[in-house]
């Protein structure tokens, strides 16, 4: 288990706090039996009167319990060790909570989620990509407090809201810049959810969000390096790095949709070149062939999977027809994932990550695009750096997006309240229940 080392000087209360919460947080995760007070010293270098004094204010708030050692029928100590017994500590993880969003293209989910990013309540709610962003914005605002009402939660036990947004984001002011696939241009969503909200907001881009949340909540948490990499109407990665994103120099690191492969013959992108990883992969383009070939063989079972009128997804009808066995549908869906293979190994060869993700449709059509990726990985990354590599697909399937978000929340507003990432509340007599 990974430790979170503290500091015994002065004025650095908060970051010792952070020490003790991380530490708490990794022994839940990993279900390991509670941790004393004294293990707590060890596994952060602090002395044992910062440990108790510490551990008492966060009893006192509710926020870690004391398990007392079991006892046997005749009252007798179970395990018990020689000399004084200790006591072990535990987050309480339903103490507090917050608010995830994932913003995609078409929808929002919003969702309420405890001190573990352990959801209890979600929504979803489909939305023209036609609809103004301010629209949206009220649209997810108004939900955001419906659902609080609903799940009768205490305004004082919400630590803030964690919002994944599609594209570029600048994370200091919770600005969306740029998202193409939403037409949305300078949007300040954190602005715009605290004043119809009144919880403080924090803003990230939904891939980096998504790779935070393995990294705390996830398979990434033992992993010193990892990269998540989401394809649906686009593609994009999050970089973690020490379990701390790695953003770039202007907050534009892990763009992998627009990874230039076929430069020469390959088709337009949205973002004006061509031949990005997104013309070769993403799900519009996919379906985009898979009609092509239905109408070249109509009487295939590829057109014949499309053409049923149930409501099963496009993208996972071409999925089944795949699998059983239509040519079309294979070379595909086998064509995407080569390609997507190449762009792994390319990010392989840059970042050599200790593990890479997949989410969204690659971890949807897992069966048929995780042997071909992870083979193409593996045979063009330099000098067998692939073979290290694990490559793996997200468990938190349609959660993965709300999971981020929560995550990212939860370590601005709690695991990592001395974060550079600021969030300033908005007046909380703004919160309020929606109107009917």
């Amino acid at each position: 288990m990974r430790d979170f080392l503290g500091s015994n000087i002065v004025n650095v209360k908060a970051h010792n706090m952070q020490a003790v919460l991380l530490s708490l947080l990794a022994a839940d995760a990993n279900q390991d039996q509670p941790l004393s007070r004294i293990q707590l010293a060890q596994k952060t270098n602090l002395s044992n009167t910062t440990i108790t004094n510490l551990v008492a204010e966060l009893i006192e708030q509710g926020m870690v319990s004391e398990d007392r050692p079991s006892r046997t029928a005749d009252g007798e100590e179970q395990n018990r060790p020689v000399g004084r017994p200790r006591t072990g500590l535990r987050l309480v993880p339903n103490a507090r909570y917050v608010v995830g969003i994932h913003i995609g293209v078409g929808l929002y989910r919003v969702a309420l989620m405890n001190l573990r990013a352990e959801m209890l309540c979600s929504e979803m709610v489909n939305v023209d990509i036609q609809t103004s962003a301010e629209q949206v914005l009220e649209r997810i605002g108004h939900s955001t407090l419906e659902m609080l009402a609903q799940c009768a939660v205490k305004r004082e036990r919400v630590l803030g809201i964690g919002v994944g947004a599609s594209g570029l984001v600048d994370v200091q002011n919770g600005v969306n810049l740029f998202a193409p696939n939403l037409n949305w241009h300078n949007i300040p969503i954190r602005d715009m959810l605290q004043s119809r909200v009144g919880l403080p907001v924090v803003v990230e881009n939904n891939v980096r969000a998504m790779a935070l949340g393995e990294a705390y909540f996830g398979q990434g948490r033992e992993a010193q390096s990892l990269a998540f990499v989401y394809g649906r109407v686009g593609v994009g990665a999050g970089l973690v790095v020490g379990h701390e994103l790695f953003r770039g120099s202007s907050t534009g690191a892990g763009e992998i949709g627009h990874m230039i492969l076929a430069p020469e013959q390959g088709e337009a992108c949205r973002c004006g070149n061509r031949g990005c990883l997104e013309t070769l992969v993403a799900e519009p383009v996919l379906l985009h062939k898979a009609h092509q070939a239905a109408a070249a063989n109509p009487a295939g079972l590829l057109a014949d999977l499309l053409k049923q009128p149930d409501e099963t997804p496009p993208i996972e009808r071409l999925f089944q027809a795949a699998r059983l066995g239509d040519a079309d549908a294979l070379h595909i869906v086998e064509s995407a994932a080569r390609w997507l293979g190449i762009a792994l190994a390319n990010l392989v060869n840059i970042f050599n990550p200790e593990l890479i993700i997949l989410g969204g449709m690659f971890a949807q059509g897992r069966d048929l695009i995780l042997p071909v990726a992870r083979h193409t990985l593996r045979q063009a990354a330099f000098a067998r750096l692939g073979e290290k590599v694990r490559l793996e697909t997200t468990r938190f399937g349609w959660r993965a997006g709300v999971t981020g978000a929560a995550a990212l929340a939860l370590l601005t507003f709690f695991y990592q309240q001395t974060s550079s990432i600021q969030a300033t509340a908005a007046p909380a007599a703004l919160y309020t229940q929606p109107s009917p």
